[in-house]
């Protein structure tokens, strides 16, 4: 079962890896970049800023150092735990796929840190700001599908990487939503 999982999602990422075409690589490869994104993260704190007092707000920024910490370290947990193969280190696949990144990255891949990053930012950059931009969950969401889907298109992850990633993040981001409800109201009131 496990196997035939697998051999799907090796296939599934040859489709959509091979999709691909020189003239979007750029863009793809501007998107995976984490240093551009410092714009967005500076909007977002700043949103938070403006829409929370102080306190709480010092209480965020601590939340989501701890979180992005969380998911990181537990990603690298299950890349050394599974041990699972980057597409570009996978021997049978690598011959048929386009690597677009210049060097492929550490050995293994299960799950993306990049999908569970930008997932729990996305998911929980919505939930602190729903009661005043109650659409940007759903801005938030689409760009961290995005920068999930990039990880594919570049050829550093497979599909089960950056879907486990994604899931991971989404919980990950929603925990850490309700923690960061729980301090503030233990130390604002």
């Amino acid at each position: 079962m496990i196997d035939q999982l697998i051999e799907y999602d090796k296939e599934l990422f040859l489709f959509l890896n091979n999709l691909g075409v020189e003239s979007w690589d750029g863009f793809w490869m501007f998107y995976t970049t984490k240093f551009y994104w410092i714009p967005l993260y500076a909007i977002l704190l700043y949103l938070m800023f403006k829409n929370h007092d102080r306190k709480t707000f010092l209480i965020t920024i601590l939340v989501v150092a701890l979180m992005v910490s969380f998911t990181d370290q537990v990603t690298n947990l299950f890349k050394y735990g599974f041990e699972r193969f980057r597409p570009c280190h996978d021997e049978t696949v690598n011959s048929l796929m386009r690597l677009v990144k210049p060097s492929c990255g550490g050995r293994y891949g299960f799950f993306s840190g990049h999908a569970s990053n930008s997932m729990a930012v996305a998911v929980f950059t919505g939930l602190m700001l729903k009661h005043k931009y109650k659409y940007l969950i759903f801005l938030m969401l689409f760009w961290a599908a995005a920068m999930a889907y990039s990880r594919v298109y570049i050829g550093v992850h497979f599909p089960l990487d950056i879907f486990c990633g994604m899931i991971f993040g989404a919980l990950s981001g929603f925990g850490f939503y309700k923690l960061n409800k729980y301090l503030a109201k233990r130390f604002t009131s």
